[in-house]
């Protein structure tokens, strides 16, 4: 496998209290990353249960390499109870699933040092076992790769020490709003506003490029170069789940692409409102991405 995209993490259902939709913030970069072109592949863990089958078939149907994901025979598919209230959106995790044992097996590692890019979060991070797998693959991606750190932060499970780590191995980081104030009380900036956060993060990590994703009021892109801030897009919110990730893949397939910052920030944002627009993390959209697309060629 060359030339790859890798979404490294979680693969789960998002269970809605009237539906089960595939989910997992890694997997959900990887999915729309292949439908806007890249040939991706998610790096992943479910258990060898009907869950695990399932999901499976889905992403194999949508063009997904399934190559990497490994089968767990004693944890099971791993589950997210999505609950979304007046105060936001609250998320329970199965505890010991599958994608908390990832193994650094040698195709995992081959496969790493053959990326064009990989994106990882924090959440995979919650167990030791994932957790140390997902930094011994880092550490094997050549100096080419294009390393997209997606904060994700899902109390409880981050710790300064994680997300630190982390930090030091991307050169691109991507988080939302609300991750800006937790960083910057976690860190003691001494500053909490988008911009000054997203340019300490630049400086101090040295970071290629800094997202922030404020939901409906769009995004803000901060690099050594350049600070782009685009207005949000109009549009009947049917669910966030999977917006913030379609926004990730969309920027990670225009920067591979060379665009120039602001086209690559609009587009992004362009596509998270699209996917916001329906229901679920992974809505096929293949069409109209592909005419969104046509819009910025």
């Amino acid at each position: 496998m060359t030339d790859l995209f890798l979404g490294l993490g979680e693969l789960l259902w998002d269970c809605f209290p009237d539906r089960r939709m595939p989910g997992g913030a890694p997997a959900n970069v990887a999915f729309h990353a292949q439908q806007l072109g890249l040939n991706a592949a998610t790096v992943t863990r479910v258990g060898c249960d009907q869950l695990g089958d399932e999901i499976c078939r889905f992403l194999q149907s949508q063009g997904l390499c399934l190559d990497l994901v490994q089968c767990d025979p004693i944890h099971g598919t791993g589950t997210v109870t999505v609950d979304a209230g007046p105060t936001g959106t609250n998320y329970v995790f199965k505890p010991d699933s599958a994608w908390d044992f990832l193994e650094p097996t040698s195709s995992l590692l081959a496969a790493m040092q053959s990326a064009r890019a990989v994106c990882f979060g924090t959440l995979a991070q919650r167990n030791a076992v994932s957790r140390e797998t997902i930094h011994a693959c880092l550490n094997a991606s050549s100096p080419d790769c294009l390393i997209v750190y997606d904060i994700n932060l899902r109390p409880p499970f981050y710790e300064r020490a994680w997300i630190e780590r982390s930090l030091h191995q991307a050169q691109i980081v991507k988080l939302n709003d609300e991750e800006v104030r937790i960083l910057a009380g976690m860190f003691d900036i001494g500053i909490s506003d988008n911009p000054g956060v997203a340019k300490w993060l630049l400086t101090q990590f040295d970071l290629q490029l800094v997202c922030v994703t404020r939901g409906g009021a769009g995004c803000l892109l901060v690099s050594p170069d350049e600070t782009i801030d685009v207005p949000g897009v109009p549009v009947h919110v049917v669910d966030t789940v999977g917006a913030g990730d379609s926004f990730t893949a969309a920027l990670i397939q225009t920067r591979l692409a060379g665009w120039p910052l602001r086209r690559s920030a609009e587009f992004a944002n362009r596509v998270g409102a699209l996917v916001a627009s329906r229901p679920g993390a992974m809505p096929v959209l293949q069409q109209e991405l592909a005419e969104l697309r046509a819009e910025f060629a």
